[in-house]
């Protein structure tokens, strides 16, 4: 049996993730992240500002996948999200958002499962949600996940 494969954070996308935990901006925006099985990291794939859900949506690759052994991509996503309390606060929590759709080889399901665990760790994230078809990722979904941390 295969042993599972946990990646390493690339140095510069634990920078850039420190980083991003104390942006100052007050736009949503995102990072989203993907595993380099060559290198067995996770690396940064493309930076977001003034993003939507649904935008964000819209740049997940299920509906191109880059891998003919996979039916969708997975995907990770620490996202910033500007949230409106029902009391009129506002706050700016982070969200790691797992996307796992299915229809992948079970090698690819560990590895991004297992450095899954490692990426939250090393980023200090509290609010993990996990999609496993990217059409769920829309305002709603994120705001009522988020009102379980009230």
């Amino acid at each position: 049996s295969e042993s599972l494969v946990v990646c390493d954070v690339a140095e510069d996308l634990v920078e850039k993730l420190r980083k991003f935990r104390f942006r100052k901006e007050t736009n949503n925006a995102a990072i989203i992240m993907k595993i380099d099985k060559d290198k067995q990291l996770v690396v940064l794939d493309e930076e977001h500002e003034g993003i939507s859900p649904d935008e964000l949506k819209d740049e997940l690759p299920e509906r191109q996948p880059r891998y003919p052994s996979c039916a969708a991509e997975k995907t990770f996503i620490v996202y910033s999200y500007k949230y409106q309390h029902d009391d009129g606060r506002v706050s700016y929590p982070l969200c790691f958002i797992f996307s796992s759709p299915v229809g992948c080889k079970p090698e690819q399901q560990m590895m991004y499962a297992g450095s899954k665990n490692k990426l939250v760790q090393t980023a200090e994230l509290t609010k993990v949600f996990e999609i496993r078809n990217t059409e769920d990722l829309t305002e709603e979904w994120l705001r009522e996940k988020l009102g379980f941390f009230h």
